[in-house]
This record gives C-alpha cells, sequence and structure tokens, in this order.
C-alpha cells in the first residue's frame, strides 16, 4: 500500500511542517503524518510569530530555505519590530497573524510540494530493526516503511487537560491525546517527564468596549520575516492593552481551592516566562496590577486572543473575573483558558543533529525536546529535516555552532544542558548576539544552505550576496567620503556632539553614537545622492556594521576561540569512568550526554575548567 520513504514526520505543527519541508526539498520522499489534515500548522496558542530572540530564529529559518517567514509575511495583520530602542542585537520582528489563513498557507505550500505525502491518522509506535527506525505504527495496525523517522508530537502525548477540577485526554481544545509513543520509548530505554503549558481564554471582540483600552499599532513602515519578496503588508489591525485590577485579582483568589495549578493535580512543570495569571498573582503578589494584550485572531473573525490572561482556573471563575477587566464588562467567552500536561523526552538524549542516541535514525524536534514557543519548535525541525536527509545519504551531520545561530545556541542548550522547565528563547541565551542579528541571517546561513543542497537556494545566494557586495560598497564610500564643519555642525549641536572644526571622514561621524545614518543623509547631499541606489536593507547593515566595528570584531574573535575547541573532537567510545583526575560529576555528566567535542564538552553543567583540562591532556593537547 505504502512506498518506503526516505523520512516519515511525526506531528503537522510547526516542527513537523518545517521538518517535511526541509527533508523535501533536499530531495527526500517524505509523508507527513497528522490526526487531522484540517489542524496542520495550527497556531494552538497566540495568533503571532517572532518576538524577542524568536523574531530572530524565524528569520534564521527563512536564510536557510524554511517556510515560517514565508507563511508569516503572506498571513499577518499586523508588524511591529520589538526594542528598536535598544542596540541591534536585540531587534526582534513580531507578526501578529490570520490564525485561518495561516494553517490554510502552510497547508497549501505543503500540497504543492510533490515530494510529500500525506496520511491523516494516529501513529501508535515506530517500527524498530536492529536499533534503527525503520517506520511508524499506526491506530489502524498499518506499518508504513521509512528509512527514518522524526517525532513532532507537541503538546499531544499522553495529553491532560485541565480546567479546575475537571481534567480529560487531549492534546489540543477539541482534539484527542496521541497515546502508545511514550509507552514503547520508555519500554526501548528513553527517559520521559511531564511537562505544562496553558492557554487562554477567547472571546467575542463584539462584545468587548475598545474604548477604554490603549491602542497598539503597528509600525508604520512594516517590513517582512523573509528574505525573498514577499507582499509587503499594506493594512494593519490593531491590538490593544488593557490590564487587571485588585477586584479581578481577589476574584481569581476565590479559586485557586479548585486550581490543578496549586492542589497538585498538575505534575508537569509550567513554562517560566510565560505563567498563568493565578501564578502572576501568586508570585507577584505586591503588584496590583498585570498587563494583557487584546489581539484579534485575523482579518475578518471577532475572535481575540487574551494574551497575558493564561488560565487553568475553574470557567466561571475565569468568567467572573474577565467581565472586571477595563472593557470586558460584557465580555462574551467563546471558550474557557485551560492547562495541558503532556510527556516530553530530555533532550540530553539527543545528538546535535537532534538523531536520539538510543535509536538510529530516529529524530525528535518541537515540544517533544522541552521547549516552548512555535519559533523554537520549527527551527527544531528544520534541522530535523535536513539532518534525517543526510543520515540516510550517510552524510556528515549539519550542525550550526552557537557563533553560527540563535538555532545553534537553542540545540547546543539543549543537548548539553537539557531542561526541566519549558526552555524559551531569549537574547540572553546568546553570547554572540551582536554577530547573531535579525537582520544578517541571510548572510550567515544562506550560503551554508546552499552548500547544503537546499532547492531554490542559488537565486536567494544571488541575492545575499549583492546585499553583501552593496554594503561593503557603502561602508567604503564612509570611509573616503568627507564632510564639512558647516553641513553637520547644527545637527551636531542638537545631539550634544562636540562640533567639527575641520572636515572629517564619513565613517568618523556615523560611528558617533548620537548620530544616525538617516540624520546624516537629510543633511549632505552627496551621500544623499550616493544611497539612493541602494535598498533599505543593505543601508542597514553597513550602517550597523559601521557603528559597531569594534564590538563585531571582538566577538568574532572570541567566537573564533571557542570553536577551536569545538575542532578537538570526542569519540563516543571514551570511557570517562576510567579517568580518575576527573570529577565524579564530571564523568557522570560526560558519560550520559558524551559530547562530540571539547567545546560541547565544556558547556555542559557540572564540568569544571580543569576537567576540560584533563580531556586536552588525554586528547593530547
Amino acid at each position: 500500500m505504502f512506498p518506503k520513504y526516505d523520512v516519515i514526520v511525526v506531528g503537522a505543527g510547526h516542527a513537523g511542517c518545517e521538518a517535511a519541508v526541509a527533508a523535501a526539498n533536499m530531495g527526500s520522499k517524505v509523508m507527513l503524518a497528522t490526526m487531522n489534515m484540517n489542524t496542520i500548522a495550527q497556531m494552538s496558542c497566540n495568533p503571532a510569530m517572532g518576538g524577542v530572540a524568536k523574531g530572530q530564529i524565524v528569520r534564521e529559518i527563512d536564510a536557510l530555505g524554511g517556510y515560517s517567514g514565508i507563511v508569516t509575511d503572506h498571513t499577518m495583520i499586523q508588524f511591529r519590530m520589538l526594542n528598536k530602542s535598544k542596540g541591534p542585537a536585540m531587534w526582534s520582528p513580531r507578526a501578529q497573524s490570520d490564525r485561518m489563513m495561516f494553517g490554510e498557507k502552510w497547508r497549501l505550500m505543503l500540497e504543492s510540494n510533490l515530494n510529500i505525502d500525506f496520511w491523516q491518522e494516529m501513529v501508535t509506535g515506530i517500527v524498530v530493526k536492529d536499533g534503527r527506525a525503520v517506520g511508524v505504527r499506526t491506530g489502524i495496525g498499518l506499518e508504513i516503511p521509512a528509512k527514518s523517522v522524526i517525532l513532532t508530537n507537541g503538546t499531544f502525548l499522553n495529553g491532560l487537560i485541565h480546567i479546575g477540577d475537571k481534567n480529560y485526554g487531549g492534546g489540543r481544545a477539541g482534539e484527542k491525546s496521541a497515546k502508545g509513543i511514550t509507552e514503547q520509548l520508555v519500554s526501548l530505554g528513553f527517559e520521559s517527564g511531564r511537562m505544562k503549558t496553558g492557554t487562554p481564554p477567547r472571546v467575542d471582540g463584539r462584545s468587548l468596549n475598545w474604548d477604554v483600552m490603549e491602542v497598539q499599532d503597528g509600525d508604520e513602515d512594516p517590513g517582512r520575516f523573509s528574505f525573498t519578496e514577499t507582499p509587503k503588508l499594506m493594512n494593519q489591525r490593531p491590538c490593544h492593552v488593557t490590564y487587571t485590577n485588585k477586584k479581578v485579582h481577589e476574584i481569581l483568589k476565590t479559586g485557586f481551592d479548585r486550581s490543578p495549578l496549586f492542589n497538585g493535580t498538575i505534575r508537569g512543570t509550567g513554562p517560566r516566562y510565560c505563567p498563568s495569571i493565578e501564578d502572576k498573582i501568586n508570585r507577584f503578589s505586591e503588584r496590583d496590577r498585570h498587563q494583557l494584550f487584546v489581539e484579534p485572531e485575523g482579518w475578518k473573525t471577532v475572535e481575540i486572543y487574551v494574551n497575558g490572561f493564561s488560565s487553568s482556573l475553574p470557567e466561571d471563575v475565569q468568567y467572573k473575573a474577565m467581565k472586571m477587566i477595563p472593557g470586558f464588562e460584557n465580555a462574551k467567552m467563546f471558550r474557557p483558558g485551560y492547562a495541558i500536561e503532556y510527556d516530553y523526552f530530555p533532550p540530553t538524549q539527543l545528538r546535535s543533529s537532534l538523531e536520539t542516541r538510543l535509536i538510529k535514525n530516529l529524530f525528535f524536534a518541537g515540544q517533544i525536546n522541552g521547549t516552548t514557543g512555535y519559533e523554537e519548535a520549527a527551527s527544531q525541525g528544520l534541522m530535523a529535516g535536513i539532518n534525517a536527509h543526510l543520515a540516510i545519504s550517510e552524510k556528515d551531520p549539519f550542525i550550526l555552532k552557537r557563533s553560527d545561530a540563535y538555532i545553534g545556541v537553542l540545540i547546543d542548550d539543549l543537548i548539553n544542558k537539557g531542561t526541566e522547565e519549558p526552555y524559551r528563547m531569549f537574547t540572553s541565551r546568546a553570547e554572540f548576539r551582536i554577530l547573531l542579528r535579525q537582520d544578517n541571517a541571510d548572510i550567515r546561513l544562506t550560503p551554508l544552505a546552499e552548500k547544503l543542497g537546499m532547492l531554490n537556494m542559488e537565486s536567494r545566494l544571488t541575492r545575499t550576496n549583492e546585499k553583501k557586495i552593496a554594503s561593503e560598497e557603502i561602508e567604503l564610500y564612509f570611509n573616503e567620503a568627507s564632510v564639512e564643519p558647516e553641513l553637520v555642525n547644527n545637527l551636531l549641536a542638537e545631539k550634544d556632539s562636540s562640533l567639527l572644526k575641520q572636515k572629517v571622514k564619513l565613517v568618523s561621524l556615523l560611528s558617533r553614537p548620537q548620530i544616525s545614518l538617516l540624520e546624516m543623509r537629510d543633511r549632505i547631499a552627496h551621500l544623499d545622492s550616493f544611497l539612493n541606489k541602494f535598498d533599505d536593507e543593505s543601508i542597514n547593515l553597513a550602517e550597523i556594521n559601521i557603528k559597531y566595528k569594534g564590538y563585531l570584531m571582538k566577538e568574532q574573535d572570541l567566537a573564533e576561540k571557542m570553536n577551536r575547541l569545538e575542532e578537538v573532537k570526542l569519540s563516543e567510545n571514551i570511557e570517562y569512568n576510567f579517568m580518575q583526575s576527573l570529577s565524579s560529576e564530571a564523568r557522570e555528566k560526560l558519560n550520559k550526554i558524551k559530547p562530540g567535542t571539547i567545546g560541547q564538552a565544556s558547556r555542559i553543567s557540572g564540568v569544571s575548567p580543569s576537567d576540560i583540562s584533563v580531556l586536552l591532556v588525554h586528547m593530547g593537547r
């Protein structure tokens, strides 16, 4: 009935979709298995993509040939560049999406790929022979053969939904949970755990009083996620901001005795950085109010997402408290918020390629690895898809270093440090965030994707090279052209910057922190004339390279020093127990994680610098 697929992807969420596309665009024949074809790429929680550090990840996915950025650009209803008041390392794109359009666009893009087939049914197990994944087993007893399998099960593995003192099996509201896979993997020797996440109520926008809320508009000149020519957003829908208050908090507290979060019903660990409203009230009892973002679910629908009001309290308590929120006095609820517990597998059981250590050609991506967020999941799916294709082609895995991409930081953190709570990416997790900006993701990663043989990367690489050459030409102009004092001294006086007494090179002026290129362009005619032939992306890249040259060079030097340790390979067959000079904790951790390089070993919690010195001596260094 079925051919032998190169790759079977189990689950069609953000990780599964990117995994299927990546493997298919490298030439693999892929089956995407899902319990419901109508919920492909469903935005289960917030109808948005990007945000702090997450926006950088989406741009990296796009630079590597993934589709998340393209789909977002085609379906967004609002775009904002966050943290513009800070340095460019912190700038993070975020888009509000049309939930229904997002899923539809993803499905149509998947269906247009002739290397991808679909199967709608629950997968209940992996077919394993001689320590290798060779297919999947479905709920009706079918065995579908494959050379490799990628599990992207999201919150569906033994998912349990909680609303107050009620709970029932489910992977998402209105959808059943997935059974069988956890039990099989545990029997094969895998360690599993439980995590918890939650979602807020959805309400009827027609019942809200928008006049009493703060308006949050998108950027005047909205940007894009994709480095390709996706449509420019011409019109935008506003979001709104409101706040809880003491009355809201007091009503919510009346349900704490029935809260599964507080009475021990929920055993899974929840996300530290996206807590439920009852958790916020409990942990930050000194605060009288908490900010809520009131976000539309699309262009035409009246459904509204109440960001910041995630809850698993009884539905009657949620509803009473919500009506005390300014603007929500007459709110009608479409569905209450809920918490969901699900199985995950500590990611220290994975190699850097996201292949499991125990079973060859079996890969994990997304929330099964303990992460939270669409963007984190999608990036893992992309990498798992690439590496599944490379594995069955008997090629070396594709590994991104911490100095290459936020994706590299994410995977390195997961496999070396593990996670006991849902992992979320932040800019602070990256040591080289000045190098890993959202604006240069294409320059960092598109050449790598083209070398991998990813489909349609030649034209992308041409575009990337043109951008790089253009920015270098602009930088050269700034290093060679000069400016007269009378042209810019008024500007310098306005900025409280020391005035010029003689002409200086443009680079000297732009290097001043108070002065922007746009302001210089407005005052210097020959500069404006020169820049007219370049696009905004090239100009912005050149400005950042000029302004932050010293910092960029310093980070590049540090990255190169760190990467030297990545070149010292460690065999998986090393017997660390026999190295008595290592600390007992280091022996335990090294035996468990089996790092591939000295650099990876150095980032394992519990492995000290002196332990690394022992390893270097052992390696003859």
